[in-house]
């Protein structure tokens, strides 16, 4: 590639939220595929918007029965590209007509399980554009017409864009109309108003870009291309008499409908797969935490069942004592009255003599209290008060001192 067509590249990019990413992408898709071109062109929303926007438009080699075509396509970047997948369509040539299946819809607008699971860290236009060989290898998207066809082409039907999902399920085209009918074909020029799909914005909020509105596609140019692929001819008369109108035969809707409910019933093997791998997964946490919880209790359990042998244990201590208690009680019941003063006994003189002097001192304690409630009450006068006070003090300090002394003898002071 020249660096001239590099630099125009870059210079068409400035208006792009990532344009090293996206030119780093087109240039890698226009080296190995030179049948394609980069071009800006306008694209028009389904709200009637328009953007400049780059365009890639041209062939792609697609290998069919043994036989290279040049099948004619176009790929629109958005400017959030890659975060966003590109819109794809079919373009066809004067003579050629749109082959509708569950990957190309009757305007030509490509549905590819690549553009629905797109992912910014993971796609790009190299994996899409070898999808798209891949696929139309299998089911061709254009298919050349008869001649009296080319001449008088059926009248094309006003641009009805297929409504994006907000669910996250892949848009899928309508099944082909019945025998008899013509194909639809041709693109609404430029200035055509696209109708809203449902209010929703213009970009996908996911990475598949299968919401994206089909953009207005320009007139077709002239190319010399190869001879491509006729519609199969099948052998009744009713039904060569079909093809040779140009009507879409019963074999190609029995294609299309394996097509879509094989389609239909992977998606929904997918999808019962997730929901069951889901339960497994919350079955298996579930699982684990009753694991957990079981190990708590045994543990609780081996707690409490010692905490239980324990008090059985203080039980019977209790109760052994309470028949001490019982028997003491019982024989102190059988003896007669004690008297005070004879039940306290000491084992040495020293400590008869400490017990009587703390007893002596206790009752000068308790006369000293009495006689100041006499004086308040005035049953006695201040002289006498202070004169047995004094008296009361001085036998109370001897006591205490001799209790001192008594106790340094005995070893017990402290």
């Amino acid at each position: 590639m020249l660096v001239q067509e590099e630099a125009k590249i870059k210079q068409l990019l400035t208006k792009y939220q990532n344009p090293d990413v996206t030119f780093r992408d087109i240039i890698a898709a226009l080296k190995e595929y030179h049948g394609l071109a980069c071009k800006q062109e306008t694209y028009v929303f389904s709200d009637g918007r328009r953007l400049d926007l780059l365009n890639l438009s041209g062939t792609i080699p697609v290998l069919f029965k043994g036989v290279i075509y040049n099948f004619p396509v176009c790929i629109w970047l958005m400017d959030t590209h890659p975060n966003n997948a590109p819109v794809c369509f079919v373009k066809p040539t004067p003579d050629m007509s749109i082959k509708m299946s569950c990957y190309v819809d009757q305007n030509g607008k490509i549905y590819l399980p690549y553009l629905h699971d797109w992912s910014p860290a993971s796609s790009d236009l190299l994996g899409l554009i070898q999808v798209m060989i891949c696929i139309f290898g299998e089911h061709p998207p254009v298919y050349s017409k008869p001649k009296y066809e080319t001449a008088v082409p059926y009248p094309t039907q006003p641009f009805m864009p297929m409504p994006g999902t907000s669910g996250g399920g892949t848009p899928y085209p309508p099944y082909p109309p019945r025998p008899g009918y013509p194909p639809q074909m041709g693109y609404p020029p430029a200035s055509t108003a696209y109708p809203p799909a449902g209010g929703g914005p213009p970009y996908p909020t996911g990475g598949g870009g299968q919401a994206y509105q089909p953009p207005p596609t320009q007139q077709p140019q002239q190319h010399r291309y190869p001879p491509y692929p006729t519609q199969p001819q099948p052998q009744t008369a009713n039904a060569s008499a079909a093809a040779g109108t140009g009507t879409i035969t019963e074999e190609h809707i029995r294609a299309s409908l394996l097509s879509a409910v094989e389609d239909k019933l992977r998606r929904r093997l997918d999808e019962h797969f997730s929901q069951i791998k889901a339960e497994l997964d919350i079955l298996q946490q579930t699982a684990n935490e009753l694991v957990q919880g079981k190990g708590k209790l045994e543990k609780l359990i081996e707690r409490q069942e010692k905490e239980k042998n324990e008090l059985e244990r203080n039980i019977t201590v209790l109760k052994e004592k309470e028949k001490d208690l019982e028997k003491a009680i019982s024989r102190l019941s059988d003896k007669e009255d004690i008297d005070v003063d004879e039940a306290v006994t000491t084992t040495a003189p020293l400590y008869k003599q400490i017990l009587n002097a703390y007893a002596e001192e206790a009752a000068t304690e308790d006369t000293i209290y009495y006689m100041s409630e006499a004086l308040r009450r005035g049953v006695i006068d201040l002289d006498v008060f202070l004169k047995q006070v004094r008296s009361l003090s001085r036998k109370q300090f001897m006591l205490r001192a001799l209790m001192q002394k008594c106790r340094q003898k005995a070893g017990l002071a402290g």
